[in-house]
């Protein structure tokens, strides 16, 4: 598609703060300000002058919107693109009612960095990390003794992008690897993702036994909050690790600290959190069982770049007169699944 034959669409940016600006902020203007007639949100300006004229909003992350922008946006805007892949965080039911189209970047544009990040839990906890550099500094060595990666059992909850992307990252590590997802796993992905079980949600608990590593790849809903809960937690092995790169509320954090506490699981590698911004004083962050990211799994140079070419590829859609790529539907009950 020829962006020649286009015209020049108003588009309004709502940026992240100070500390995430770089490099998402220059990406978007980047990619989207040479074409297209480019604004940057300001607080603590009107909102109403801002938003006279504007056809797409880029939304950082989908947690900037509010209700009283929607109201202005109404009638008006052609596409609420969240520059982000969740969408947890925004009221969609509200855009909805507003006839606002919204778009998410689909999680491929960060399944790779995300699925880095849950490999490198697996490898520290299986290693004892935390152990061993306190172990280092008091010059006590060859202990912890860790275990191999080699012939032991990843659970894959959620089989989208990220999980998909793990899959083949653990492929030379020789695990068995077994996989949940609300759609059929066909052969033929099962056999390129080396997966030895696909099961359905009604699986989910043979999976969480079964795993030395459980690994969560899921979008977070009504239907998956507290999915991983005191009694999941219970069935696991007490020498199995919980991974978590997707969203904190997935799993029961009470539930969770009870059980790395009590020594009833082996441990934990977390990138996201019950609450966000995660506090000093949170208690998860004080066991030696857990290894953990202030979530920024999938928070790369090249994630930043990959989403904003993709959200400026929705803009030039739009201008084209062309549906959105990735337009997130109405009814989230059942998107389980980290696309």
């Amino acid at each position: 598609m020829s962006s020649q034959n286009n015209r020049s669409l108003r588009v309004l940016f709502l940026p992240p703060g100070p500390s995430q600006k770089v490099p998402w902020f220059k990406d978007v203007l980047d990619s989207i300000g040479p074409r297209h007639i480019l604004t940057v949100f300001d607080p603590n300006l009107d909102l109403e002058p801002q938003f006279s004229g504007v056809e797409v909003v880029i939304d950082f992350g989908g947690k900037l919107g509010t209700h009283k922008m929607a109201d202005l946006a109404a009638g008006r805007v052609l596409l609420w693109q969240i520059l982000g892949s969740g969408f947890d965080h925004f009221d969609i039911a509200y855009w909805n009612s507003r006839s606002i189209p919204v778009a998410n970047c689909p999680g491929m544009l960060s399944s790779s960095p995300l699925a880095d990040c849950a490999l490198m839990f697996m490898l520290m906890l299986a290693r004892q990390w935390n152990r061993s550099e306190e172990n280092l500094q008091r010059g006590d060595l060859y202990n912890p003794v860790g275990t191999e990666m080699e012939g032991k059992a990843l659970g894959l909850i959620g089989f989208g992008a990220s999980a998909r992307e793990l899959a083949l990252k653990v492929r030379p590590f020789h695990m068995r690897t077994l996989a949940i997802d609300i759609l059929d796993i066909s052969a033929v992905d099962q056999d390129r993702f080396g997966l030895n079980y696909a099961g359905k949600p009604a699986d989910i608990d043979h999976v969480v036994a079964t795993s030395d590593f459980l690994s969560l790849h899921l979008h977070l809903n009504e239907a998956t909050y507290h999915l991983i809960d005191a009694r999941r937690i219970g069935l696991m092995k007490s020498t199995a690790f919980l991974i978590n790169v997707a969203r904190g509320a997935l799993v029961d954090e009470e539930a969770l600290l009870t059980a790395l506490r009590e020594r009833r699981i082996g441990g934990a590698g977390l990138d996201v959190f019950a609450s966000e911004p995660i506090t000093s004083d949170n208690l998860l962050l004080t066991l030696d069982n857990v290894v953990a990211t202030p979530h920024i799994a999938g928070v790369t140079e090249e994630t930043s770049k990959r989403r904003a070419a993709f959200a400026a590829a929705n803009v030039e859609r739009i201008a084209a007169g062309l549906e959105p790529l990735s337009l997130v539907p109405s009814d989230l009950a059942h998107a389980t699944r980290q696309q």
